[in-house]
């Protein structure tokens, strides 16, 4: 399973704040196995701390603001995109003032100060949410859509539209996050020089020019107007006849913009709480639809806290019922893990299939067959210790005896027909033979039974 990642060590950016127009300097540090993202204001008095989720989200106007206790903090979005697809999962970030620094209006740099500091593996393990259906969002004012379906791994695909000649209609995919730093990164933010003069006038791109995005004059004014606009954001005058692309650098890409807006997909999505694996597909997307689906993601991950293990029954088993028998000492009628599916160093997965013929059923009811509670224990127990016996040179010759169970918990009731899956989690490392395990059962995506287990393994006699 993998592990949780934070940086080996702290990185500082500096630059003007595009909306404010200030000197402004954020810091990277690194954080303790299930942190997560957290963002500091360390210019104010008692240096509060805002979790960077989806649900502190107040404002997504031209960025994405995070604030908690009236403290705000925006355009996060560069900075939460990197450390995303870098794989990090727990980051302090320190800024000294209302905003990140907009430096090139891309995530460049951010992806270079985590290269430049590496990268540590932790001890906890990555706690990934599997997208196993469509998850969709779309504002029918705006046209805008949002969905996410099955996939391996997370990937997105990015269609963009425009009533505008110069950029009408863009599309974007990254199908790798070991791909962001060569094909995403270096996109920058733009704006439509018609989106210019209201901006201002709601007190925003104070910081703004042609070094930190993209601007695009699609729509021809007069020449006077553009001169005053450009008067303002401090750039040479431009011939109002000519239609185009408006920066000091060229276009990175002849797709840029459509790169840039998967790139703030991703920044807005790493606000979840928790890395996804699915493809995502965004048809005209922003700020305002990328947050509405980040916090319907998190209403979603809380009422499937615990996600039930992948069970394809094409596969070959790990250990079948011979395997199993050769550890375990249970036999029928006692005998209840049927194969085991995935083994790692902390967990295992077990599947049981409950028929009509069980034994049980006889009595347990005769006219409502029910499997008993006890039962679930057991086959929870056989299973966790048969991850346990997988720790030990030539399990053949030890046996494993449980001390303890506490937390037992029984949600769902099992009958016939049923496939149970068991999925067992180390707590703590097996020391001295002791060991102590989480359990559950699910049925489906449902979990029926759950509950902590104390054993000890001893060498048979």
């Amino acid at each position: 399973m993998l592990k949780q990642k934070t940086l080996k060590d702290s990185f500082s950016l500096r630059g003007k704040g595009l909306h404010t127009g200030l000197d402004l300097t954020v810091t990277f540090n690194p954080a303790p196995d299930n942190h997560g993202y957290k963002i500091q204001r360390i210019d104010l008095e008692e240096q509060p701390i805002i979790d960077a989720v989806a649900d502190n989200v107040i404002e997504t106007t031209r960025g994405t603001v995070l604030a908690k206790n009236g403290v705000k903090v925006s355009t996060v979005e560069h900075g939460m995109a990197a450390l995303y697809a870098a794989g990090i999962d727990n980051c302090l970030i320190q800024v000294n003032g209302p905003e990140f620094p907009i430096l090139d209006g891309s995530a460049v740099s951010y992806v270079e100060g985590i290269e430049k500091v590496g990268i540590v593996e932790q001890t906890a393990v990555k706690d990934f949410y599997i997208i196993k259906h469509k998850i969709e969002f779309k504002d029918e004012e705006t046209g805008s859509s949002i969905m996410v379906l099955p996939d391996e791994d997370f990937s997105l695909n990015v269609l963009i539209s425009y009533d505008s000649k110069i950029i009408p209609n863009q599309y974007a995919t990254l199908d790798s996050m070991n791909d962001f730093s060569k094909e995403i990164a270096a996109s920058r933010t733009f704006v439509f020089v018609r989106e210019i003069e209201p901006l201002l006038s709601a007190g925003l791109i104070k910081g703004g020019d042609l070094d930190n995005a993209i601007v695009i004059y699609e729509r021809q004014v007069s020449q006077e107007k553009l001169d005053a606009l450009a008067d303002v954001m401090k750039v040479p005058h431009k011939d109002a006849n000519q239609l185009g692309y408006i920066n000091h650098k060229p276009l990175v890409w002849d797709n840029e913009p459509a790169r840039h807006k998967l790139l703030d997909i991703i920044g807005d999505l790493a606000l979840i709480g928790k890395p996804i694996k699915g493809r995502i597909i965004a048809t005209r997307p922003g700020h305002t639809i990328n947050n509405k689906f980040a916090r319907q993601m998190r209403k979603e991950i809380r009422k499937h806290e615990i996600q039930a293990p992948g069970y394809n029954c094409n596969e070959a088993p790990i250990m079948d019922v011979n395997r199993i028998r050769e550890l375990l000492p249970h036999r029928y009628p006692f005998l209840l893990v049927d194969k085991i599916i995935e083994v790692g160093p902390n967990h295992i997965v077990g599947v049981k299939n409950v028929t009509v013929n069980e034994p049980f059923f006889q009595g347990h009811f005769p006219q409502e067959p029910v499997m008993p509670g006890v039962l679930l224990v057991e086959a929870m127990a056989q299973t966790g210790g048969l991850l346990v016996l997988n720790s030990v040179d030539e399990p053949e010759r030890y046996s494993t005896y449980f001390m303890k169970i506490d937390g037992v918990k029984f949600r769902q009731k099992v009958v016939p027909g049923d496939t149970l899956i068991f999925k067992l989690e180390l707590l703590a490392p097996i020391r001295r033979g002791i060991s102590t395990m989480k359990g559950y059962v699910f049925v489906g995506e449902t979990v029926a039974c759950e509950a902590e287990f104390m054993a000890q393994i001893v060498k048979n006699k």
